[in-house]
């Protein structure tokens, strides 16, 4: 009487080739209808230093072997949410290496107004917060970009050819910048503020007050820093912001945009375009619900370009240098908060 499953022996001399035979032999087994099994696959050895063990995140991560990455969709950041462009276009950055990264939205005419109003809507409750809350809110920005780091670390090397060194410095500094400028909150009204000496029996204040809602173009270098170094001053004093963004490396600004979305900043404070600075230019400068442009590293036709525009309805207009090293202490300064600010002067009479 035999056996219905079959034994395979292997001689103590077999050579490695035949023992690997062998072994698929066994591994192969015949059912009820007399028909092999196909052999089980085995699953691939990994090691930590393939593919496999990353964490399969897209973007600048490998998945696995096995599975597609996950690219991820890059919209635009407007009274606290993600909404996709009303245009339904986007634009098509690429690594260091000249690969695919993602589809990233490109703001329209309609979506920058869409941020005006959120900004509007919300100036009066961000500027009537107390110096105090403000700055406590920005120092939440920098905890938030923290526990980051590593991610904006890699993304600078794999997006915008950052050295390792170079990334740690960009980013370690950019949280640096938060709080430095979250220190400021309650103190440049004490600074840039004054009691004014008058011949009346009157007390005699000045005192900052923010200017209201704020375009930005910003930096064309330094994807992370730069676009911290321009919000921060602005925002410190009680301003809203809509920062247009049209770099080598805009998908920084949107991950930044998850960062300001978990810090209590609240929606509409700051609102962040990824778009082309030449299709939006002239629409920034003569929006009249606008009160303020700052735009770093403009060309000469986009200074004329918003200067006019601009001059239409008295807009606050202001252009600065992208400089080279960001990172220096010459790029944070309280008088960065001070062009966006305005001085009111309140009388109060002296009790008799």
């Amino acid at each position: 009487m035999s056996d219905d499953s079959e034994t395979v022996t292997t001689p103590p001399d077999t050579s490695p080739d035949e023992e690997a035979s062998a072994e698929t032999e066994a591994s192969t087994s015949t059912d009820d209808s007399g028909s092999p099994d196909e052999p089980t696959a085995s699953p691939p050895e990994t090691t930590g230093d393939s593919p496999a063990s990353e964490s399969g995140s897209s973007n600048g991560s490998p998945a696995p072997e096995g599975r597609l990455s996950i690219y991820k969709t890059y919209k635009l950041y407007i009274d606290g949410q993600f909404p996709r462009t009303e245009s339904g276009r986007y634009l098509q950055p690429e690594d260091s290496e000249g690969d695919f990264v993602a589809n990233i939205c490109r703001a329209s005419r309609k979506d920058f107004r869409d941020a005006v109003v959120a900004a509007r809507e919300t100036l009066d409750g961000w500027s009537g917060r107390s110096a105090f809350n403000r700055g406590q809110i920005l120092y939440r920005m920098a905890e938030m970009l923290e526990g980051r780091r590593h991610g904006f670390e890699k993304q600078l090397m794999d997006f915008a050819n950052y050295s390792e060194a170079e990334a740690r410095e960009e980013v370690g500094t950019a949280i640096d910048r938060l709080v430095w400028y979250a220190g400021w909150a309650d103190k440049f009204e004490q600074v840039f503020g004054s009691i004014n000496p008058v011949s009346s029996p009157h007390f005699n204040f000045t005192t900052p007050e923010p200017t209201g809602v704020v375009a930005v173009f910003t930096p064309r270098n330094a994807p992370l820093l730069g676009l911290v170094s321009a919000i921060a001053p602005l925002i410190v004093s009680g301003n809203a912001v809509i920062a247009v963004v049209d770099n080598e490396a805009p998908m920084l600004a949107m991950e930044f945009a998850e960062v300001l979305n978990n810090s209590d900043l609240p929606g509409g404070v700051i609102n962040i375009l990824t778009g082309l600075r030449s299709e939006l230019a002239g629409h920034v400068g003569g929006h009249r619900d606008v009160d303020g442009v700052i735009a770093y590293g403009a060309s000469d036709e986009e200074e004329e370009l918003l200067g006019v525009e601009g001059a239409e309805n008295v807009k606050r207009t202001k252009f600065a240098d992208d400089p080279d090293d960001w990172t220096s202490d010459d790029c944070q300064s309280p008088y960065r908060i001070m062009p966006f600010v305005e001085f009111k002067t309140n009388w109060h009479p002296v009790g008799v």
